[in-house]
């Protein structure tokens, strides 16, 4: 298949802040590819995608299963033959509230097999896809609480949220955004980090004070940059964020 829109693919894209990453991407009249480990729920996301006219299609992946990522890649190939842009929104955050000292090391081995190794697996799957768009954009959507200069002063306002396995994991996600940017430095893609701040979502039990919609406005943002973006940074609604 042959287009002249964007492709976007978006993972973890059938709920909270991906979906509305996707939403605010096909607003824009750019192909949205929703990835979802659950087909059902994919398929109900592409249908509420498909009432407000946004071309939408269900990829059926599994972040932490790189044959699944695999066969992901080949069919996105197979159809589109191109990738434009890949927003790794897939995470998770299931060691809030846990002293660093008690959690137990599998929680962590989890957590990073979907924020950082999920990751970094899309990535090298995808590349070759992104490497044939005249203008490829990647996007890791990450946290205020992996700033390493966050986490350190004391007037941050979620200075007090220290859950290991979470924290750390966005904190080595946004060094496998630079250690992509040196890689692509002399090609027209840009890879950065974002901030979405803490939105209401599934990952928070919706206590977060950000909508969603505010929390994806960075990600479409740095999605859609211009040539002459910034790559390898980190990135809030207000500008840069130190690392």
């Amino acid at each position: 298949m042959t287009t002249n829109k964007k492709i976007a693919l978006i993972t973890g894209g059938n709920k909270g802040l991906g979906f509305e990453i996707a939403r605010q991407l096909g607003q824009q009249n750019i192909t949205v590819l929703i990835t979802s480990r659950d087909r059902k729920k994919g398929e109900e996301a592409i249908n509420e995608l498909e009432k407000e006219s946004i071309d939408a299609h269900l990829v059926t992946m599994d972040v932490t299963d790189e044959t699944s990522i695999h066969q992901a890649r080949l069919s996105v190939e197979k159809e589109f033959g191109v990738l434009d842009i890949l927003i790794n929104n897939a995470g998770i955050g299931i060691d809030v509230g846990i002293p660093a000292s008690e959690v137990p090391l599998e929680i962590i081995k989890q957590t990073y097999n979907t924020n950082v190794f999920g990751a970094i697996a899309t990535i090298q799957q995808f590349l070759p896809l992104l490497k044939k768009s005249t203008a490829g954009r990647i996007v890791n959507v990450s946290s205020g609480l992996g700033s390493i200069t966050q986490n350190t002063d004391p007037h941050y306002i979620y200075y007090v949220h220290k859950p290991l396995g979470y924290n750390t994991s966005k904190a080595a996600l946004n060094a496998v955004t630079v250690m992509f940017a040196h890689e692509l430095r002399l090609t027209p893609i840009k890879i950065n980090s974002a901030d979405p701040g803490f939105c209401a979502t599934d990952l928070n039990d919706n206590t977060g004070p950000r909508t969603r919609s505010q929390g994806a406005s960075i990600s479409v943002k740095l999605a859609t940059l211009p040539d002459d973006g910034p790559t390898g940074g980190f990135f809030d609604d207000n500008g840069r964020v130190n690392w």
